[in-house]
Parts: C-alpha cells; structure tokens; sequence
C-alpha cells in the first residue's frame, strides 16, 4: 500500500525540502538563480533538490521553471537527509530514502517532434517580427500617399487631395505604433539577458514612435488649414508659409525620427542578439554595420551635403532597411535559436554584463 496516498496533507503549508525533476538538461549558470537549491544534470534530465519556505515559495518556483520552458516531470518532498544518487550512481541502491510525503505529476508539457521542449519566447519572437515587418508596410506607402503635401507648394491654397494625405498619416500611425510594439514584445526576452540595454531599446523606439507622431500631426494641420480656409478669401501668401513652416517640421521630423533612431535601435538591438545568438549572427552583424553609415547620413543631412531621400542617402541607409527586413522575418518565421533561449539568465543585468 502507497503511504503517500494514505498520508493526510497535514504539512502541506510546512517548509521541506523538494526534489524537482525536468525533462532535458537545464544550462548550470541557472544554478544561482534558485538560490540554495542544488541543480544535478544527467543524460536527458535536471534535478533541483532543497530546501523551500513554503508552498507559496514552491509554487512561485514552479511557475519560474515554466516561464524557462523546461517540461515539468515530477515534484517530491523529500526528507533533508534523502540523498539522490549523482547520475552516474543511479544503480547504487539508497539505503537512506524513504516514502515521499507528496509526489505531484506534472501534465506533459507541449513538446516538439524532436524531443525539444516548447520555445516561451516564441510569442514575444513572432509578435515583434511582425511589427517590424508591419513598419516596412506601412511606412513605405505612407510616403508615397503623403507625397502632394509635401512636395506640391500651392497645396494648401488648391483643391488638395486631403483624403490621399489623410490615410498616409494613418500609415505613419501605424508605423509609429508597431515601433512600440515591436520594442514591448521583446523587452521580456532581452531583459534576461541586459536588462539596461532592453530598456534603452524601448526608450529608443518610443522616442522614435513621438518624433513620428509631431510629423504627422504637422501634416494633418496643413490638411485643417486648407479645408478651414478654402475660398474664404484668406491671404494665400500667409496660408502658404504657415503650410510651408508645417511641413518643414515633418521633414525634420523624417529626418530625426526615421532617419536616426533606427541606428540606435540597430546598435540596441543588435549588440544584445548578437551576444545571445538568438538568431544568426549575420542578421545582427548588418545592422551594427548600417547603424555607423545611418549616422553619418544623417549627419551628411543635417549639414545639407545631401538630401536625405537621395541616391547616397539610400545607399547609406540600405543596410538598416536590410537589418531591419531580415531581423523581421527571421523572428516571424522562425524564432529564437531554443539553445540560446535557454542559456539566457533570468537575472538581466549582472548577467549580461559579462558579454
């Protein structure tokens, strides 16, 4: 007869030691972050044997090892004194163990056809890719809808074409929103492994997100202006250079918007996977070599060497386009590398500083 089954649950809130068995072979550097409990790997498995408070302790360490994406096989209180054979004695029989007070069996967790287990961080990878690949669709018709009103002087004393101009602004919207998102769907992920720089890539996104926002609420002014002031017999000459005023703002705003934080954000981004190997290192390699040639393009503009939307503008500019489209695709289509998702420590910043 089972004793386990027969025992009441008289010490369930009593803290014991606990053997926690995982399915695969759990990085050692973990160690550290389940504090004084010891971690033992064998061919296929880990083991986690200690101490523990309390069950809310217990509980708070099993949703940490789910969160790590390690299949769960079996929870047991054990005695302090019950010593688990190392893996290379596991015939040496114990002559010290005794009934475990509790076994709980975890469900089998989702697990690949190859044996691996389920990638946590697949979510965070597929929602970021598809921001980034969403400011590719937007931004790039964005510039061609709002073409009239920047580049058509008369624009705000003729007939217009405010409908054009207003869905290119709701591109640009969209484009400053998925800049958020795709910095907030990786954030958790990047965190484990230098939670400074994840938090700078945030940052560096929001900014570019506002800067983004200023331009397209110049341009929608312009719109207002032109409709408020349509045949009211308005000096036309006063009308143009506020317009004109308008939209110089948005050109500024292209300029330190889009054309210099995705080099901060290639820099950002791209030392943290490059580290973590997260995807392939040619991907993040291209934009720690496009964010450089960004900045002097923007820099060259700036000083009025040459037009930002140019020929040497586009050449300079082609390699973050080309980081950006393939970080994308990579993270939607194929994820994290799951090795380099389970070297990451969960202890983001005293971790990462390591290189």
């Amino acid at each position: 007869m089972n004793t386990a089954a027969t025992r009441p649950a008289a010490r369930s809130n009593e803290s014991g030691w606990y053997e926690i068995r995982l399915q695969g072979r759990l990085d050692p550097r973990w160690s550290a972050s389940f504090e004084a409990m010891s971690l033992t790997t064998g061919e296929g498995f880990t083991l986690l044997r200690g101490p523990v408070v309390d069950q809310a302790a217990l509980h708070g360490l099993l949703h940490q090892l789910r969160d790590i994406g390690v299949p769960l096989t079996s929870v047991t209180r054990v005695e302090p004194d019950d010593a688990t054979p190392p893996p290379h004695h596991r015939d040496t029989p114990n002559t010290h163990a005794q009934e475990p007070d509790m076994t709980l069996t975890a469900p089998s967790a989702p697990v690949a056809t190859s044996g691996a287990p389920a990638d946590p961080t697949r979510n965070h990878a597929r929602a970021a890719g598809i921001f980034y690949l969403l400011t590719f669709l937007s931004s790039i018709p964005a510039l061609l809808l709002i073409g009239p009103v920047l580049h058509d002087a008369g624009y705000v004393t003729g007939a217009g074409q405010d409908t054009r101009v207003i869905w290119g602004c709701v591109l640009d919207v969209v484009n400053a929103l998925t800049a958020i998102g795709s910095a907030v769907a990786l954030f958790p992920v990047l965190r484990r492994r230098h939670e400074a720089m994840a938090l700078g890539f945030v940052t560096s996104r929001l900014m570019e997100a506002a800067v983004v926002m200023i331009g397209v609420v110049s341009l929608l002014a312009v719109v207002t202006l032109r409709q408020q002031n349509a045949g009211v017999g308005s000096d036309p000459t006063t009308l143009t250079t506020v317009a004109h005023a308008l939209v110089e703002v948005r050109n500024w705003t292209f300029l330190l918007g889009p054309g210099l934080m995705p080099a901060f954000n290639a820099i950002l981004l791209g030392t943290v996977l490059y580290r973590t190997r997260l995807v392939p290192r040619l991907i993040p390699t291209v934009g720690l070599i496009g964010a450089p040639l960004l900045l002097a393009a923007a820099g060259a503009t700036l000083f009025g060497l040459f037009d930002q939307v140019s020929s040497v503008g586009g050449l300079l500019t082609g390699p973050i386009a080309a980081w950006e489209l393939a970080v994308g695709c990579w993270m939607t289509f194929k994820g994290f590398d799951r090795s380099a998702v389970t070297a990451l420590r969960p202890t983001p910043d005293r971790a990462g500083t390591a290189g």
